[in-house]
């Protein structure tokens, strides 16, 4: 079970894209446009969420979880940056190859799991830094 909060979210955010994305063929009526929520505000509109724009929401959260989790540092750091990669890496793949992931709410996860990538880098090369002492002469 701790093995598990080395996978990226970002990893589970792109399984549960391509389930929402996939599962249109098998249940009519369900994909990314599908209405989920409708609130009534008190100023007139309805406030509605899609499944799509709900995605684009965890994927912040997920954003946010993962820059946190490259702080901490050390040998493990290591083993999520290489899994982080390797999601985007799948991102980037299924964008090019598979049609249904020609939208824009799936190159706004890809985009969000390629900064990921970019802080884990960035963060652990400030850890480097900040390890070597450079000796002032008197």
């Amino acid at each position: 079970m701790r093995r598990l909060r080395h996978i990226p979210l970002f990893a589970y955010l792109l399984f549960l894209y391509n389930a929402v994305v996939f599962a249109n063929t098998v249940v009519s009526d369900f994909a990314l446009g599908t209405e989920i929520l409708a609130l009534s505000l008190p100023s007139g509109p309805v406030f509605t969420i899609n499944i799509g724009e709900s995605l684009l929401m965890v994927g912040v959260v997920a954003l946010f979880v993962e820059i946190f989790k490259t702080t901490q540092g050390g040998a493990v750091s290591t083993w999520d940056h290489l899994l982080a990669v390797l999601t985007w890496v799948g991102f980037v793949v299924e964008f090019v190859l598979v049609a249904k992931a020609a939208t824009a709410i799936f190159a706004t996860l890809m985009l969000m799991a390629l900064l990921e990538v970019i802080a884990g880098f960035t963060v652990s090369s400030k850890e480097g830094r900040r390890g070597v002492g450079v000796l002032a002469e008197p």
